[in-house]
C-alpha cells in the first residue's frame, strides 16, 4: 500500500510545487513507483511535468466529476517511474460543481485511495489555499509535508494551516499527521535564512527535514523545459538536494512500518 502525501501551505511563493514535483521525480530516481496528483487549477504540476495542460483529454476536474475513469486520465511514465494525473483550469470550478454532492470532501479518496497499491508513493500537490480542494487532498491522504521559505513571515499562516490539518484529523480523517516541514529557498549568504531555520527548529513542535533545498539558477529553470530537476540538471544543488529529501521521506516512512 502506497503512502500518500499531501503537499501543502496556503502561503503562495514558498516552493510549494517545485517541491511536489521535484519529490515525486527524486522518489522514482530511487527506484520507488511514484504518482503525482496535480490538484491546483493553476496546473503548475502538470505542466512542470512536461504535460500541456491547455489540451488535455482528461484531467483531475472530469476524474473527480466521475465523467472520467482514473485510466483514462493518469499520464504513465512522465518521468521514467513517475505517473501524473494533471489538472487543468476547469478544476477552479469544483467547488460548485459539488455543491450537492453529500460526500464532497472524500471524492478525491474515494478514487485515489483504491489506487494506492499501485504505487510507492502518491504526492498530491495541493492549491495555495484552504479550500475544498484542500480538503479533498487532506481527506486522501496519510500525511502533510509543508514546505516554508526561509524568510521573514515564514511562519505567516502555519498556524491556521496545523489548525486545520487538526480539524481535518479529527473530524475526516482520523489517520491523518505532519510528515513534516521542509525549508526551500535557503540562501546560505545571509544571516536571515539561517535565522529563519533556527527559529522555527527551536519552536516548532514538529519534525522538521534535515534537507534543506536552496536557492538556484537552475532550479527555477527547469519547470519551463518540462522537467524535474533531476532531469533538466541531474549535477546541481537542487538535484542532490531534493534526492536527499526523497531519501529522507523513505528512510522515515520505512522507520514508520517498523513501528
Amino acid at each position: 500500500m502506497g503512502k500518500i502525501i499531501a503537499v501543502a501551505n496556503q502561503k503562495g511563493g514558498v516552493g510549494k510545487t517545485t517541491t511536489a514535483i521535484n519529490l515525486s521525480a527524486s522518489l522514482a530516481k530511487l527506484g520507488k513507483k511514484a504518482l503525482a496528483v496535480d490538484m491546483d487549477p493553476q496546473g503548475n504540476m502538470t505542466s512542470g511535468l512536461g504535460v500541456n495542460k491547455h489540451n488535455l483529454p482528461a484531467s483531475v476536474y472530469e476524474m473527480m466529476l466521475g465523467e472520467q475513469s482514473f485510466y483514462n486520465t493518469v499520464h504513465h511514465d512522465v518521468y521514467p517511474g513517475l505517473d501524473l494525473i494533471p489538472s487543468s483550469v476547469d478544476l477552479a470550478a469544483i467547488e460548485i460543481e459539488l455543491t450537492t454532492e453529500p460526500n464532497k470532501e472524500f471524492v478525491l479518496q474515494e478514487i485515489i485511495r483504491p489506487m494506492a497499491g499501485l504505487y510507492d508513493f502518491i504526492i498530491i500537490d495541493c492549491p495555495p489555499s484552504l479550500n475544498l480542494l484542500t480538503l479533498n487532498a487532506l481527506t486522501t491522504a496519510d500525511s502533510v509535508l509543508v514546505p516554508i521559505q526561509c524568510e521573514y513571515y515564514a511562519l505567516e499562516g502555519l498556524s491556521q494551516l496545523i489548525h486545520t490539518i487538526t480539524l481535518v484529523k479529527q473530524r475526516l480523517n482520523p489517520a491523518l499527521s505532519i510528515d513534516g516541514i521542509v525549508f526551500t529557498m535557503y540562501d546560505a549568504r545571509t544571516n536571515l535564512s539561517r535565522q529563519v531555520v533556527q527559529n522555527v527548529r527551536e519552536n516548532l513542535a514538529q519534525h522538521i527535514y534535515r534537507t534543506v533545498i536552496g536557492r538556484g539558477v537552475r532550479l527555477a529553470e527547469a519547470p519551463s523545459y518540462g522537467m524535474p530537476i533531476c532531469e533538466y540538471d541531474p549535477s546541481s544543488n537542487g538535484a542532490a538536494q531534493y534526492l536527499q529529501l526523497a531519501q529522507e521521506v523513505i528512510d522515515r516512512t520505512e522507520q514508520e512500518l517498523w513501528q
